[in-house]
């Protein structure tokens, strides 16, 4: 398959989740090869902070990245949108710490993206193949995550936070194209 980006540069506004700030995220196409990449164009020198593992410092709540002294909260998202719709390569521009919250799922993020266009890319997607199963497990939180061998990408997830609000919840993702419909329109929660 080939690396994707978007037809145009569109923009959106709103609040943050958790830091209550009002936010205007700009998403622009990016070259090949690129990635992720969020760019704080309030902070001096307009820091980029790469969509990368490696750049995530905390969990907790939300995901937050950091590159450098810059940040940028509550990335899940909009990772979530462009991983559905298949974006590899993108420039999301910001101009406050936090991703807006939206509605409180995906789904405003895959329509913008939808509208901008999806464009291929002249450049072979790289993938990490998973060859024998994988485990990792948080003993301080409990969370478990395991990786297998399979020939499509799904995924499993079940959550039980010991509420009765919320109570055990369970979902599977059997095919990426489901995304649209099966995924983005879940909302995130709050126990307070």
């Amino acid at each position: 398959m080939k690396q994707c980006t978007i037809g145009k540069e569109i923009s959106l506004s709103g609040i943050g989740l958790h830091l209550g700030k009002i936010v205007n995220i700009t998403f622009v196409p990016a070259e090949i090869n690129l990635g992720i990449k969020f760019v704080r164009v309030d902070l001096e020198d307009k820091p980029v902070i790469p969509a990368d593992i490696s750049k995530v410092i905390t969990t907790n709540r939300g995901t937050t990245l950091q590159n450098g002294n810059a940040q940028v909260h509550t990335v899940e998202h909009v990772l979530s949108a462009l991983m559905g719709l298949g974006i590899d390569n993108l420039t999301i521009e910001l101009d406050g710490p936090e991703i807006p919250i939206l509605d409180g799922s995906a789904i405003e993020f895959v329509k913008a993206i939808q509208k901008a266009g999806i464009l291929e890319q002249d450049a072979e997607r790289e993938y990490f193949e998973i060859l024998e199963p994988i485990s990792y497990k948080d003993e301080l939180t409990g969370s478990e995550l395991v990786a297998l061998p399979d020939d499509e990408f799904n995924i499993t997830s079940m959550i039980d936070f010991n509420s009765p609000v919320l109570g055990q919840q369970y979902a599977t993702l059997n095919h990426m194209n489901d995304y649209v419909v099966e995924i983005a329109a879940c909302r995130t929660f709050v126990f307070a």
